[in-house]
């Protein structure tokens, strides 16, 4: 059974604002913040990006006073210079009568909620232990009390909440929850390694890759912004301006557990070895096709999850899911530090009699490659009118089984986000626990390749 919610104690319910400016605003002004993209609308409703850092203590004979006394102050402080780079971060999301689409707000005074709290139950060291291993199942659920809320309403959305929960003589862990409309995963590693790199050397500037880039211009000939802004307006009721939807209160399905399985380069070695034998074989002709780790971890993790949920599959073909940056992409390109969304989905679809098969993982790799294939030949936005209707629609029709979608990415090098403690020990995505209420159940999972190195 889960640990009950009361062993984490709260401490602390504070708000940090960013440093003043050295000219400050009226306190009514409001600062420059950019429009919300297409990008960005599309996430309006979805459930908030949960993630969770655990970090151990340097080794002490009594640990606890070094967190109360220099890391938390730290923490603390830092976390206030670095809001002074991400605005929109300390503000909120509102969509008024008066305005077409939703707004980002900051005024002077916004402030992000940061809770401290401290696991109180019996054999803490050994829960802290559990909870950051990578070798061990751990039930969903457990993560959860380490992870703020978002205050939300259907009139106001505050874009960020942070936690930080103390195991006393171990270690702590830092939980984040983002409003997915104002950021993805990409901006929010930025903010957090902004923020260690600021805790950690002091100052207030910060290295040009690390400064987020905002005020471009993203071109829409689709019109794509109308078209979500008129989907979501006509969801439900007319005029629903509301902020909320019924997937931010998703359950943990029950009886969930989350698990690591590292795979080794000698492992990725093995499944590209074994399918360029097979791709030899059947096509008697050898071909110089590179296999990439993405698309053979993916593929070797979907065709055995589908095997294992054989008896739950409907259908002649099955989808993966996967997230794919665009700033590249795009003409003309984002930069890199660009903040807020810049991800498309791609859809991976296969015969389920074939991924059971004999030959499935050449099969699934070769799906994949050719989805990210066309995703370059066919434009990146090909489709992207129909992404809000098939995401929040219960009565959308697929001629396929949506089986698991994808979470994270290798590139973001989470396990570089030191705030001068060491990297942290183990790093979870919280956010992956709630499926909703979908056309199906999605089995979600993350191809942890973060802390191997292959790249």
């Amino acid at each position: 059974m889960a640990e009950p919610n009361s062993v984490v104690k709260v401490i602390e319910i504070c708000r940090v604002a960013p440093e003043p400016q050295e000219v400050p605003l009226p306190p009514a002004t409001p600062w420059f913040l950019p429009e919300l993209t297409f990008f960005d609308l599309f996430w309006l409703r979805f459930p908030p990006f949960q993630s969770i850092f655990f970090y151990e203590l340097p080794p002490s004979s009594d640990p606890t006073p070094l967190f109360f006394d220099s890391i938390l102050p730290k923490l603390k402080a830092s976390l206030s210079l670095t809001l002074q780079h991400f605005l929109p971060l300390a503000g909120s999301l509102t969509w008024p009568q008066t305005s077409h689409k939703p707004l980002l707000n900051y005024v002077q005074g916004d402030a992000v909620s940061l809770t401290i709290a401290h696991y109180s139950g019996d054999h803490r060291s050994d829960y802290f232990d559990h909870l950051s291993s990578c070798n061990e199942f751990v039930e969903a659920i457990k993560y959860h009390p380490l992870v703020p809320k978002l205050a939300i309403s259907h009139e106001k959305a505050a874009a960020m909440a942070l936690q930080i929960t103390l195991f006393p003589s171990r270690g702590f862990s830092m939980g984040t929850c983002m409003h997915h409309a104002i950021l993805d995963g990409k901006s929010s590693t930025l903010f957090l390694k902004s923020w260690a790199h600021l805790c950690k050397h002091g100052g207030l500037l910060l290295p040009d890759k690390l400064k987020p880039f905002y005020g471009v211009v993203i071109k829409d000939p689709a019109g794509l912004e109308s078209i979500y802004l008129n989907r979501f307006l006509n969801l439900d009721r007319p005029e629903n301006r509301s902020l909320m939807c019924a997937l931010w209160e998703a359950p943990v399905p029950p009886d969930s557990v989350r698990g690591t399985f590292e795979f080794t380069s000698t492992n990725i070695q093995a499944l590209r070895h074994l399918v360029m034998k097979k791709q030899q074989q059947q096509q008697q002709q050898h071909q110089s096709v590179h296999f990439s780790t993405f698309s053979l971890t993916c593929a070797y993790a979907w065709v055995c999850l589908a095997k294992s949920k054989a008896k739950e599959i409907r259908g002649e073909k099955i989808a993966m899911i996967f997230s794919i940056d665009c700033r590249s992409r795009l003409d003309p390109p984002l930069p890199a530090n660009y903040f807020g969304n810049g991800i498309a989905g791609g859809r991976v679809v296969a015969e389920t009699k074939g991924l059971f098969g004999e030959d499935g993982l050449v099969l699934a790799v070769h799906a994949i490659r050719e989805a990210i294939k066309g995703l370059d030949n066919k434009g990146i936005l090909n489709g992207a009118e129909n992404w809000v209707s098939t995401l929040y629609s219960s009565d959308a029709q697929t001629n396929y089984f949506i089986l698991t979608s994808v979470a994270g990415s290798n590139r973001f090098q989470i396990y570089d986000t030191d705030f001068g403690w060491g990297r942290p020990r183990r790093t979870e995505v919280v956010s992956i626990d709630k499926t909703g209420r979908s056309r199906c159940q999605i089995a979600r999972m993350v191809v942890e390749v973060l802390r191997l190195g292959w790249f």
